[in-house]
């Protein structure tokens, strides 16, 4: 069995696709995966299978969502250790949570545009892309932040959003299976 770490975007956000975790591990399970585990409400999934997290895997979980709920949200999918790589990657201190954000992409960026968040960040930000995981150190908070609002623009490929805090309990979550 594979330990894979699912992060769900977009459900669940002010109002809209909603899908409550109760719902969504019930779709998981009639996929065949075992052990879930949810944690807050925004989509956030450690469980085993039977493959190895991939695209094909991610479509899969997509299309039950869709045929189940109506709305088609985005799945990026992760190996218990792509997601100790992306912790150990990581060029802030953990020991700053909240003020560390993992923003997981599913493909590598083509041409992304680091002038154009170089110059969004502020004086307090600061940021990394390290192969699959852009990482922003937002002290401020990414509320009002004009850097994390242009990540996925800039970077040219769909991205979903942990702060450090989420993703530290994901891997806790994930050692435990």
């Amino acid at each position: 069995m594979h330990t894979t770490i699912a992060l769900f975007r977009g459900i669940n956000v002010g109002g809209k696709n909603l899908l409550p975790m109760k719902e969504l591990v019930a779709v998981l399970e009639s996929l065949g995966f075992e052990n879930i585990k949810t944690y807050i409400q925004s989509g956030n999934v450690v469980m085993l299978s039977r493959t190895a997290p991939g695209a094909k895997e991610a479509g899969t979980i997509e299309d039950a969502i869709e045929k189940a709920k109506g709305f088609r949200p985005e799945v990026f999918l992760l190996s218990a250790a792509e997601l100790t790589d992306a912790i150990a990657g990581n060029p802030f201190s953990i020991d700053t949570g909240k003020d560390v954000h993992f923003y997981f992409l599913n493909e590598p960026p083509g041409r992304p545009d680091m002038a154009r968040l170089d110059s969004l960040k502020s004086y307090t930000e600061d940021f990394a892309l390290k192969g699959l995981v852009f990482y922003l150190y937002a002290p401020d908070g990414i509320g009002r932040s004009k850097l994390a609002a242009a990540v996925e623009k800039a970077l040219g490929v769909p991205v979903t959003a942990r702060n450090g805090n989420t993703v530290l309990k994901l891997a806790e979550l994930a050692k435990g299976l």
